[in-house]
């Protein structure tokens, strides 16, 4: 199975950043240590916080059901850049939202020089468009051209 880089794993760590405590996401979901959507069931065993490492752990598994998302949707070869940008956007959305994306059908299509402007698209969260979105979209963005 293939997996994101470095580059691209550094990049979902950099938006995300490390919160040891539950705090609500910009769409107000319950979130601890690196972007990791806490489940039903799962509130009481983060009561007491997350070390750095068991997020590391848990980011390691949420990465990896963004990376199989993924690899179900996209039917075409992928560079590396490509591959981490997808990666960081499903894991940020979920795979719900890059099945029903126009951005993966231009990406099944071939027309890479059209998806740019289509992460540009996933901006916002609460009816509200955000910066952090902004910088996040662009910089995957601008991954997926590399």
């Amino acid at each position: 199975m293939r997996h994101i880089t470095q580059d691209g794993l550094r990049l979902i760590k950099q938006f995300e950043g490390f919160e040891p405590e539950i705090y609500l996401d910009a769409a107000g979901l319950p979130t601890i240590g690196y972007g990791h959507l806490i489940r039903k069931g799962e509130h009481k065993m983060f009561e007491n916080g997350i070390s750095e490492s068991a997020a590391e752990a848990l980011l390691a598994k949420d990465v990896w059901a963004a990376e199989n998302g993924v690899l179900r949707l996209i039917r075409v070869p992928l560079t590396d850049g490509q591959f981490d940008a997808l990666v960081s956007f499903t894991f940020n959305l979920g795979s719900g939202a890059l099945q029903r994306s126009t951005l993966r059908r231009k990406i099944n299509r071939e027309e890479h020089d059209e998806v740019p402007q289509e992460f540009m698209r996933w901006i916002w969260a609460g009816g509200r468009k955000l910066k952090g979105l902004v910088r996040r979209r662009s910089a995957e963005a601008e991954l997926y051209q590399t």
